[in-house]
């Protein structure tokens, strides 16, 4: 799939580098270094985002310049309730995470990457897809535009839902 300047394809295991930096994107994305690549990866509320990857029913996106330059992430993976990520709804719902690296921004990365993981979404029949987005984040306009409603909130965080049963 490609948009714009974007070219968008599955995630394979050798892409969890890329999935990392775009999850470290995703939890400093107000451009404050709220965490550091070593707190992502030993911090257990942080790494089980891609701890593991890809485990049984994950599934991703990465998307890439089109000479080749990997530029973000997006992901859905599935937690139990007691290892429930932030935006965990239910067991059977899974999280999405998502990140595009600085420089690369407002081309439509983000737009592609949420497009395509939708579909692998509906393609693979599930009912829904949730995320968090904290307060201030100016991705929570992608995703209300893409059909994302606040189900919930959790300190400065909301929760929120796609169903993908319904016509976005």
């Amino acid at each position: 799939m490609e948009d714009n300047e974007v070219k968008v394809r599955e995630a394979i295991a050798n892409d969890k580098s890329t999935l990392a930096l775009a999850a470290f994107e995703a939890m400093n994305w107000n451009g404050a270094a709220r965490f550091t690549h070593e707190e992502f990866a030993t911090n257990t509320d942080l790494s089980r985002y891609l701890k593991g990857w890809p485990r049984v029913g994950d599934f991703g996106v990465v998307a890439q310049t089109h000479d080749g330059v990997q530029i973000g992430g997006a992901w859905c993976r599935t937690f139990a309730p007691d290892d429930a990520g932030y935006g965990f709804i239910a067991e059977d719902i899974p999280e999405l995470t998502i990140g595009v690296l600085p420089g690369h921004r407002g081309i439509g990365a983000g737009t592609a990457l949420m497009s395509s993981l939708i579909t692998i979404g509906r393609s693979r029949g599930l009912r829904a897809i949730s995320l968090s987005v904290e307060d201030g984040n100016r991705a929570r306009a992608l995703y209300e535009r893409l059909g994302f409603v606040k189900v919930d909130r959790n300190g400065g965080s909301d929760t929120m839902l796609l169903q993908l049963d319904a016509q976005n």
